[in-house]
């Protein structure tokens, strides 16, 4: 016997019409654009504000940047930047017009206006200008060049007020590792100063002309083209050298640079001042080929022949000659100067360098199978 279920009249939910599980993630969907719509929304509340930060107050300058200041402040007044041209015809105008040529840097010498700076500089310039440190500029007029030296000196006419000669040192007592301080035009930046020590003595690097230039100072200041010309200063501010050159497959500096040092500028500038050249001494002689006489196993310079009735010849010396046979007669073969030893032009030049015209010099060469030594008074090379 069966038994039936009660009857109940309470009304079923209708089916829903989601899927189960949609109706959540509707919800967590609502929820989240509300949240975004809310971050976004602009604020009520005032934005925030960045001001400067406060300023420490200054130190003390060291001692040794007072006195790089103070230097620089000083020597600067005496530093020149200068500019060149070059005056071209033009081919198919035939009007004539001035190119820029370059540029470089050099110091004023003395109240007079001239001006200190490399041949280099100027050697291609049909014209160039000098601008002072107070941004004048002057046309300027070449006085003399040693090219032999890397040396020029120009003119100016600037009123004496605006001419600050620079101090000038010495080189013959510089020491490797005392500071050196570079001041100039490099790239036509005005006024620019490098700092770095002596880091050589004593260096040859050649002249334009291929003659050695001894003595030369190396340092590790900063020199780059525009800075040709400019002094070399040691740290009381005085001139010890002229920055010529510096070292770098580049053409842009590597660390290594060199000067012409203040003695041989002290030595060649009044010349050039006075003679528009230098009067370089000499002994009076025209030499044999280097590489002439390596070839035949000797080591000096040999005297070919006399330059007129010079002072070699009135000595006693002996030049090559032939004689009565048609044989080959060597000369003198110059083995010293003073005491300083002689094994090739380079040697001569330099022995030779360090004296003036009028000073007696004692010649050391052998002749034959002699060691002789002559009495020479100097004269001027032609």
């Amino acid at each position: 016997m069966s038994v039936s279920q009660p009857y109940s009249n309470t009304p079923r939910p209708a089916p829903s019409t989601f899927p189960p599980g949609l109706a959540g993630w509707l919800m967590a969907a609502l929820l989240l654009v509300v949240l975004l719509v809310v971050r976004w929304m602009p604020s009520t509340s005032p934005p925030e504000t960045f001001e400067p930060r406060p300023i420490s107050p200054a130190g003390n300058l060291a001692a040794d940047e007072k006195a790089t200041i103070d230097l620089f402040q000083a020597s600067s007044h005496s530093v020149v930047y200068i500019t060149t041209t070059q005056v071209r015809r033009d081919a198919l105008s035939r009007n004539i017009m001035e190119i820029p040529q370059g540029s470089g840097s050099g110091f004023i010498w003395d109240e007079f206006g001239h001006i200190v700076t490399n041949y280099h500089v100027i050697s291609q310039a049909s014209r160039a200008q000098v601008i002072l440190s107070n941004t004048t500029t002057w046309d300027a007029e070449l006085v003399g060049s040693s090219p032999d030296n890397d040396l020029s000196v120009l003119k100016i006419t600037a009123p004496a007020d605006q001419l600050h000669p620079i101090q000038l040192g010495t080189s013959r007592d510089l020491q490797v590792g005392q500071k050196a301080f570079a001041i100039g035009n490099p790239f036509g930046l005005d006024q620019t100063l490098t700092v770095g020590v002596i880091s050589g003595l004593n260096r040859q690097i050649r002249s334009v002309t291929n003659r050695p230039i001894q003595g030369v100072i190396q340092t590790d200041a900063a020199i780059n083209p525009g800075n040709s010309g400019g002094p070399l200063l040691d740290s009381s501010g005085r001139l010890i050298g002229v920055n010529t050159a510096i070292v770098s497959p580049s053409g842009a500096y590597a660390g290594i640079g060199f000067a012409v040092p203040v003695d041989t500028v002290n030595r060649i500038v009044p010349q050039l001042i006075q003679h528009g050249k230098v009067i370089r001494p000499g002994l009076g002689i025209t030499i044999a080929d280097d590489t002439l006489v390596r070839r035949a196993g000797l080591k000096g310079v040999l005297i070919m022949d006399f330059s007129g009735n010079g002072a070699a010849e009135q000595s006693g010396l002996r030049n090559t000659y032939q004689d009565d046979n048609g044989k080959i007669v060597l000369g003198d073969l110059i083995v010293g100067i003073n005491d300083k030893p002689v094994t090739n032009p380079d040697d001569l030049y330099r022995a030779l360098d360090g004296h003036s015209v009028g000073e007696q010099v004692t010649v050391h060469v052998k002749r034959d199978s002699q060691d002789l030594q002559f009495t020479v008074t100097l004269q001027p090379l032609p």
